[in-house]
């Protein structure tokens, strides 16, 4: 029966973020392996079960723009708390749309003449992530407008594409500011780049997700209360109500769906709220004897369908890593992952910054 397991060990924070980001590289980065592949594919080439672990890849493994966009919010952020730990009041989304703008700079993208030059900073110097990774097509025309999207002045209006929902983990990784502060940043840095109010949303929903589990929630509850304010905002989005509902009911069934089942019920995960749906699910409807093997399976699941595999895999591995700590992750998985100096790097600069 697939029923989630309750963590043995309570993680400390530092454990839940580096666990967050280095989980989301993971489930990204076995996810880009069969991102744009059917799902007769993926069984064509890796078996009946299809991709369950690193092991199976022909070459070395890489994380997708997921891992770099989430890695440059966690660098908007950083900024922003720099400037208030130095008593410097700083515009945080305008940070953010500067960290977006230096993550534009790595996808040879020309952006307009109006667009500011941002300052470099230590992520720019990482060469591992100037790397085109099958960017989403409304991250890189929003930011190249050299237009702040805003609520009120949105950039790709009706665009709601899952680039904002896969990047937004570390908001709910900041400790000690409110649900009202989350919604608001997670859904203001989606404005940069989509302005769908489900793509909004669903941003916010995730970053509330997280936020909830950090704060010592089980993943269901989290994903319930979560869902429950984004509900009561005055801003609507029917069908993220509509698919997370889906997934908390979905998940309680005694038997996973198949990959097929899945996607007929959820989406492909393309779309914001889809690929929320997708992820959440996996980690819902899945369990193991150890941390680490409910991680491989509820990766399997979010990976192993006709959809967007890295962005289903990357929500999973940051709702896991977030409730478990590092505990999760497997230590072969962990060896194969691209560049996790980067990434606790990045984890240990947003530490630095909120916890000293």
């Amino acid at each position: 029966m697939s029923v989630e397991r309750t963590s043995p060990v309570v993680p400390s924070f530092e454990s839940r973020v580096h666990g967050s980001l280095l989980g989301g590289a993971l489930g990204d980065s076995l996810g880009y392996a069969v991102e744009f592949d059917s799902l007769a594919a993926i069984r064509a080439r890796y078996g009946s079960a299809g991709l369950t672990t690193f092991g199976q890849l022909d070459g070395a493994s890489h994380f997708s723009d997921d891992t770099q966009m989430t890695l440059y919010t966690v660098d908007g952020l950083v900024e922003a708390l720099e400037w208030a730990n130095d008593g410097v009041a700083a515009d945080e989304i305008a940070c953010l749309w500067l960290a977006y703008l230096r993550w534009l700079a790595t996808q040879d993208v020309a952006v307009a003449s109006s667009a500011p030059v941002p300052q470099p900073r230590w992520i720019d110097t990482q060469g591992v992530l100037r790397h085109r990774r099958a960017p989403g097509n409304a991250c890189l025309s929003g930011l190249a407008t050299g237009e702040m999207g805003t609520v009120a002045r949105p950039v790709n209006a009706d665009s709601k594409g899952c680039g904002t929902v896969m990047r937004s983990a570390p908001f709910g990784l900041i400790p000690h500011i409110s649900r009202e502060a989350v919604y608001k940043l997670s859904s203001d840095a989606a404005s940069l780049t989509h302005g769908h109010p489900s793509a909004r949303l669903s941003a916010a929903a995730f970053g509330l997700l997280i936020h909830n589990i950090v704060a010592g929630s089980d993943i269901r509850t989290a994903a319930t209360e979560a869902l429950a304010y984004v509900n009561g905002v005055p801003t609507k989005a029917p069908e993220l109500a509509e698919r997370l509902e889906a997934a908390l009911q979905l998940s309680l069934q005694p038997t996973h769906l198949d990959p097929d089942e899945l996607t007929a019920a959820l989406g492909e995960g393309w779309i914001a709220e889809e690929a929320l749906a997708v992820g959440l699910y996996a980690v819902l409807a899945t369990s193991g004897s150890t941390p680490a093997e409910h991680f491989r399976t509820a990766i399997a699941v979010a990976i192993n369908h006709s959809g967007d595999s890295d962005s289903t895999g990357s929500i999973a591995g940051n709702i896991l890593g977030a409730y478990y700590g590092e505990d999760c992750l497997p230590a072969d998985w962990l060896e194969a992952v691209e560049a996790p100096e980067v990434i606790r790097g990045m984890a240990d600069r947003l530490l630095a910054v909120t916890t000293g």
